[in-house]
């Protein structure tokens, strides 16, 4: 069992090796997901993230997992093509989280844009006032869309429907529109846990494999110290974030997937890097059961009157409209702007405008910025989301030798299984290593051997039901794991167990699996990260209260601690997401 902070087993195990053939720096899905595919190699390799794993810009996507259509007319075409090719595999590979999203985009023209679109695609700058892209527009895009994804098979191809039919299916749309086109992605609810889950196959693979992999959340990289001498590589002081604790530690490759911090974290190896140019994004949750019904379990995907694509659409029992793109500020901490919310509440009263919403009725906001390539040049929409490899080698004061430096500049949800692929050949060429085996077809974490069927779901169930364990809890446990959620309900069983009282979403024991197994560092983790409980507005005084007296014993808390943790998590949640938590329980 995880004991208290300054005894973090994750940590223990770094200090223990000091070494390791590969380092990777930062723990969003990009930099996991290169660690799971170098563990599956055979890979000697450790993972540091200086937060918690997906804190950063991979905690705060829209949570789509998608082809990026509005990407063609930047012309950006391989990349269109690897996204829906990993679209589709991400379906197969993580049933459990990924789903198929059905997406509708209203029409209010029929030829607007065919003169502007040849000159935004050729100069990827918008010149003038926003062209309003027509039906013929979009009827030619989700044409090469579906050609594109014509070997997958997983999604149906796009429809188009008239106003009459439209209205039909949607009600709640502008009476104005002309068309609706309709087609389908899909959407990742729970990136988080997909992130822990890719981290965990990792970590299996370096138990089961020739290699090893240890990864640790919480620690940052200092600087870079010095080429490692005839042993090969650099090393380099890494800081245990919850104690202050600083220790060396040597590798002979170094990957940089800090996202936007790229170029920061080149500079703390002594080589400062202008990689980066991130934009901010940002995205707001509604508890508004009107507007969910509006929506008819379907995404509204459309163009905003300012030209920017913009999105609504239901998770769950809750409302996700977004997102801003705006260059970031790096200096600032990416929150939601008041300016933010009102955009959002005016583009949802351009596709619904007899749906009334208020501040009143946002539970959550974040915000998050893009990691992409700087071009001061090009407008924010129109930077690329493509991704590219920089490659250099570390050597402070233009000393010879040291650790090969590979940085990762740019990337997206979408494409991380295939983007890790690339890392991973890089680093094995690298290593003068050979790939041993293909994540393509490999199931990951709990989505192996997830049921595909509805009737299957419910079977699942049933087998997995007790005397203290009720449908609804059973369904919780498989949407929050997937199958995972057998070692999960083992685990609950050895002793006895109960839910919560401010929650019936958490049982004791299974905030001690958490504690145990998914490296909890702060009370905030498991409320924004290892459960959706403050997405969706559900983060109460009691529920800090109970949840932080409980992971006190697990994770060593005494009295102080535990009141800095309630209190961390109030300012968190008050300073990046827009939620006030006042009240405590004693």
């Amino acid at each position: 069992m995880q004991g208290p902070a300054s005894e973090r087993t994750s940590v223990e195990k770094l200090r223990s090796r000091r070494r390791a053939q590969v380092l990777i720096v930062g723990g969003g899905i990009n930099g996991v997901g290169t660690f799971r595919d170098l563990a599956l190699q055979g890979v000697d390799v450790v993972l540091v993230e200086r937060g918690d794993y997906c804190q950063g810009a991979s905690g705060a996507s829209s949570h789509m997992i998608h082809g990026g259509i509005r990407y063609l007319e930047n012309g950006e075409f391989r990349l269109v093509q690897e996204s829906v090719v990993e679209r589709n595999r991400l379906l197969r590979i993580a049933p459990h989280y990924v789903k198929p999203l059905q997406t509708t985009i209203p029409i209010f023209s029929t030829f607007s844009g065919v003169l502007s679109a040849p000159l935004r695609f050729l100069t990827h700058k918008q010149q003038g006032k926003p062209k309003e892209r027509g039906a013929f527009l979009i009827k030619l895009g989700l044409s090469l869309y579906d050609f594109f994804s014509r070997d997958g098979g997983t999604v149906p191809r796009h429809q188009f429907r008239g106003r009459k039919k439209a209205l039909a299916e949607l009600p709640r749309l502008h009476p104005g529109i002309k068309y609706t086109a309709t087609y389908f992605d899909a959407s990742v609810h729970n990136p988080e846990r997909l992130t822990l889950d890719v981290l965990q196959d990792g970590e299996k693979a370096g138990l089961a494999g020739a290699g090893q992999a240890r990864a640790s959340n919480y620690v940052s990289l200092v600087s870079l110290k010095e080429a490692a001498g005839t042993g090969g590589g650099s090393t380099v002081e890494l800081r245990d974030e919850l104690t202050g604790e600083v220790f060396d530690f040597t590798a002979d490759v170094i990957v940089n997937t800090t996202g936007a911090w790229v170029d920061l974290t080149n500079e703390a190896m002594g080589a400062a890097s202008a990689f980066m140019g991130g934009t901010k994004g940002s995205h707001i949750v509604l508890d508004h059961p009107e507007l969910l019904k509006a929506c008819n379990g379907g995404e509204i995907f459309f163009e905003h009157t300012d030209g920017r694509i913009v999105l609504i659409y239901p998770m769950g029992d809750r409302v996700l409209v977004g997102t801003t793109d705006v260059f970031a500020d790096m200096a600032e901490d990416a929150v939601c702007t008041e300016a933010e919310i009102d955009y959002f509440i005016d583009l949802i009263g351009h596709v619904f405008p007899d749906v009334s919403v208020d501040r009143g009725q946002i539970v959550y906001s974040f915000s998050g910025v893009r990691p992409l390539p700087k071009n001061d040049a090009t407008q924010p929409g129109f930077v690329s989301r493509d991704y590219r490899i920089e490659r250099r080698t570390a050597a402070r004061d233009g000393a010879a030798g040291g650790a090969v430096v590979l940085s990762l500049v740019g990337g997206k949800w979408t494409t991380f299984r295939a983007l890790s692929e690339h890392m991973t050949n890089d680093v094995l060429t690298e290593l003068g290593m050979e790939r041993k085996t293909s994540t393509a077809k490999l199931a990951i974490g709990g989505g192996a051997d997830f049921p595909d069927t509805e009737e299957g779901i419910q079977r699942w169930i049933k087998a997995h039901m007790s005397a203290d364990r009720d449908a609804d809890r059973a369904t919780l446990l498989l949407t929050r794991y997937g199958t995972r959620a057998e070692d999960v309900i083992a685990y609950l069983d050895l002793a006895p167990d109960r839910l919560l009282r401010s929650t019936r979403e958490l049982s004791v024991r299974e905030l001690e699996f958490m504690a145990e197994n998914e490296q909890i560092g702060h009370l905030i983790d498991v409320l924004i990260r290892r459960t959706s409980l403050a997405f969706r507005g559900l983060v109460t005084g009691e529920l800090l209260n109970e949840v932080s007296e409980i992971l006190s014993g697990p994770l060593g808390w005494d009295a102080a601690r535990r009141a800095s943790e309630i209190t961390h998590a109030q300012e968190v949640l008050q300073r990046f997401h827009g939620v006030t938590v006042d009240s405590l329980v004693a």
